[in-house]
């Protein structure tokens, strides 16, 4: 018998089968390992609350109090998104010293939250920013010429996210506005025109202050210049190519700035198209007639959903839109055709 034949060691040849030894090894404790598990998770009622102003690739800008210090998303969190606008609480080094870096443990519930996606009939939705007030439409009198239904598209999402929207007209002195502005003549819309050469900050400083306000705008409409203006701050600002009429993006992502006499703009990438497929068919009526007008009860048989529809093809029939009104229909059964919904008025 060979010296590894001998399993209990003792020189003998009386050994017992070796499995029955296998047992009585002993293994070292794993202290993570047999540490208990348990359901209960931290409340974290002692965390620094904060407002994120920024995100860029995993990090996130977060005010707190005065300051803006650098924090990552906690892993617990999953796959809940943080974006610009969200109210949260931290947990770790929240000094905001260089090097420094916290935790974001908690959001809060949001109170409005502006969405888009790929297009109209893609239901996977893009959240950009959350718990604004409201939304400056941003478009240019001209270069780029301004696309009437692409403003459709951001006031439907406003009044989806439950935001006021408000349509400021750049570069004026490059041509008069009155004929795009003739297109949303029959809503309730606060405007502000913008020259060039002369920013309204009378006028933009009565709307931006004291509220959380989101900007949208094609790009190439001046958005970030005129952003710049009212903040004080230094975002790239770009041209318009002289080929194709186009905008160049040069904001790549959504920051909030402070306005210089109180409140917050946050400024987002510029974009040439809007998807709307998380958008209610019924809830795309606000954006072509005033929403100060009582929406009538529907009549048997019409789905409650499609009130609004009838209600405004009645209206231009009746002539109470203006002139325009034929146009805003169009536009309005254009919309509603590349979500899926049914023509209204259609016989």
């Amino acid at each position: 018998m060979s010296w590894w034949d001998d399993v209990d060691g003792d020189d003998t040849d009386d050994d017992e089968p070796y499995g029955q030894y296998e047992s009585k090894v002993r293994i070292r404790p794993n202290p993570k390992g047999n540490r208990p598990r348990t359901k209960t998770r931290p409340t974290y009622d002692n965390a620094t609350r904060g407002w994120v102003t920024n995100v860029d690739r995993g990090r996130f800008g977060v005010l707190v109090d005065d300051a803006v210090i650098t924090a990552t998303k906690a892993r617990e969190l999953g796959k809940k998104s943080v974006v610009t606008g969200d109210r949260v609480s931290l947990v770790g080094d929240v000094s905001g010293e260089p090097g420094s870096l916290a935790r974001i443990v908690k959001v809060d519930e949001r109170t409005t939250l502006l969405r888009r996606s790929a297009d109209d009939t893609d239901e996977v939705e893009r959240v950009i920013v959350a718990n604004a007030d409201q939304m400056l439409v941003v478009v240019a009198a001209a270069d780029p010429e301004p696309r009437p239904r692409l403003i459709d598209r951001y006031l439907v999402a406003a009044f989806d996210a439950g935001l006021d929207p408000v349509l400021c007209v750049t570069k004026t002195d490059l041509a008069d506005p009155a004929p795009f502005l003739a297109h949303f003549a029959c809503l309730d819309l606060r405007i502000v025109t913008s020259r060039s050469d002369d920013v309204p900050f009378e006028a933009l400083h009565e709307v931006l202050d004291g509220r959380v306000t989101v900007t949208v705008g094609h790009s190439g409409v001046g958005k970030s210049t005129l952003v710049n203006a009212i903040t004080g701050s230094t975002r790239a600002t770009g041209v318009v190519n002289a080929v194709t009429g186009r905008g160049r993006h040069t904001s790549s992502s959504s920051i909030a700035l402070r306005v210089r006499d109180g409140g917050w703009i946050i400024d987002t990438p510029g974009v040439r198209s809007f998807g709307l497929g998380h958008v209610e068919p019924a809830n795309v009526f606000r954006a072509f007639a005033s929403h100060a007008v009582p929406v009538r009860e529907p009549a048997d048989g019409i789905p409650l959903d499609q009130a609004h529809d009838w209600e405004i093809v009645d209206r231009v029939q009746d002539g109470e839109l203006g002139p325009t009104g034929v146009e805003r229909l169009d536009s309005f059964r254009a919309l509603l055709t590349g979500m899926g919904a049914d023509d209204p008025g259609a016989d």
